[in-house]
């Protein structure tokens, strides 16, 4: 694919004056070749594969942005699901050498964050899953890169509620372990519908089992550049129009990304996987998908009217990608995570952004629930009805969705916890007090829909 200097030039001027930036530059890498019969040697020779093959992929990736012009935030690793990885474990404890082999892997090629301590348990779980669930609260509690998920139900499977109600219990340890940074693992963990086994973002990025050995992904995150473009429109342009422009400055963002994305794949020796056009904020003022809400009309993020927005914003974002590429992949549409998106933190503080509308924009945004912040005493059946509805709406939608939620240990509603970083701060949002116990503790599956019987 060849590149117009016009194209380059136009990406450097976004990148100066609109906040464009290439999120991350992900390294998709399998590690079933790593696979032994002790969890030791397994994990010497995982991190003796991840050290090997991304010992070039922070330099190489900076020299790109260098050579460019253009801020590249993060460079990551995905890997093959760990609990594939090694089934053999029966205790959680056993498991511990193979995440901090992860964890120091990464440490060492100087990645921000690695994921794939993770588990795919949408319709059941062996005994090595389990334990390797067990594992998880620990595993991120002592380690400083380890990103992990669980994939909970498929619209194919239906929801596997014994997991659910686990994950829920599992939170609850993680915020108890790091109960002096805020419950921070929380931060570090994801459960999916439905999860895509390509996405470069972090926290809930896997290499999935259909992946080649080693791919370059990348994911663009442009919300400064469409928040500066809908600001600058007449007020009384319609809605389809403005579906246009957010459609054509997508199809622009995905060419800059995947400008990126192979440029590092051919240096790499390497295949370049995809390009995720996520319209993914960070704290910066401006680089926001709340402040897009509010500029195509909107008081506060959360008003009414903010589901239907948000439909229009993550549709157009997906055709402009797949305008511009053969290669878009991952989730490719709009995040809403809380922390880390200013508009969204002073929504939620003025009491115009709920829980329960959070909920309702998930059905049309890329994700779901994300870096949501609640009090420190919700149980964990609670939270894990608040992840049963989210995957019942990835489930029925034949979507991904996906939650991550943090009950702030010591802290109540009003209250701010915070990360730092790109993790940025959450406001500690009220959760609904009527008790889901007695329908979480039956445990079970809720059946696939009927959609579902589409061979």
């Amino acid at each position: 694919m060849e590149y117009t200097q016009a194209e380059i030039l136009q990406t450097v001027r976004m990148t100066e004056m609109e906040h464009l930036d290439v999120r991350t530059v992900t390294l998709g890498l399998s590690l079933r070749d790593c696979v032994r019969s002790t969890v030791g040697e397994t994990a010497e020779a995982v991190r003796e594969k991840i050290e090997t093959t991304a010992a070039r992929l922070v330099p190489v990736v900076d020299e790109i942005g260098e050579e460019l012009g253009l801020r590249i935030a993060n460079k990551r690793i995905s890997i093959t699901p760990a609990s594939l990885v090694f089934d053999r474990a029966r205790e959680a404890s056993e498991l511990m050498p193979l995440a901090r082999a992860i964890d120091e892997a990464a440490g060492r090629v100087r990645v921000d964050f690695i994921g794939g301590y993770s588990a795919l348990v949408h319709k059941g779980a062996t005994r090595g899953e389990s334990a390797f669930m067990d594992s998880i609260p620990e595993a991120l509690a002592t380690t400083e890169r380890l990103c992990s998920s669980v994939n909970l139900a498929t619209t194919r499977a239906g929801i596997n509620m014994d997991a659910v109600r686990r994950a829920g219990e599992l939170i609850k340890e993680m915020a108890g372990l790091t109960r002096d940074r805020g419950g921070l693992a929380c931060a570090k963990f994801v459960c999916f519908a439905n999860a895509v086994e390509d996405n470069p973002f972090m926290a809930g990025a896997f290499h999935g089992v259909g992946e080649a050995e080693a791919v370059i992904n990348v994911g663009v995150s442009g919300p400064g550049v469409v928040n500066h473009a809908v600001r600058h429109a007449p007020a009384d342009t319609p809605l389809d129009e403005m579906a246009e422009l957010i459609k054509k400055l997508s199809f622009k963002l995905a060419r800059a990304g995947e400008l990126v994305g192979r440029e590092a794949a051919r240096r790499m020796g390497l295949r370049f996987g995809i390009i995720d056009l996520s319209l993914a904020p960070t704290p910066t003022p401006g680089d926001s998908v709340g402040e897009i809400l509010e500029a195509l009309g909107f008081e506060r993020a959360g008003a009414p009217g903010t589901t239907a927005a948000l439909a229009l914003l993550t549709d157009a974002v997906k055709k402009g990608g797949a305008m511009a590429s053969s290669a878009v992949g991952g989730m490719s549409g709009a995040f809403i995570p809380v922390s880390e998106d200013a508009a969204m933190i002073e929504a939620a503080q003025a009491g115009a952004l709920t829980l329960e509308k959070l909920e309702a924009m998930t059905s049309v945004c890329s994700v779901g629930l994300d870096m949501v912040a609640v009090p420190g005493d919700t149980s964990a059946e609670t939270i894990a009805a608040v992840i049963a509805d989210e995957m019942a709406i990835g489930v029925m939608n034949n979507k991904t969705t996906a939650v991550r939620i943090i009950p702030a240990p010591g802290m109540k509603v009003g209250d701010v916890v915070e990360f730092g970083g790109l993790l940025g701060s959450a406001p500690v949002m009220p959760v609904n007090q009527f008790s889901p116990g007695v329908f979480i503790r039956r445990g079970g599956r809720i059946p696939a829909p009927i959609h579902s019987l589409r061979n």
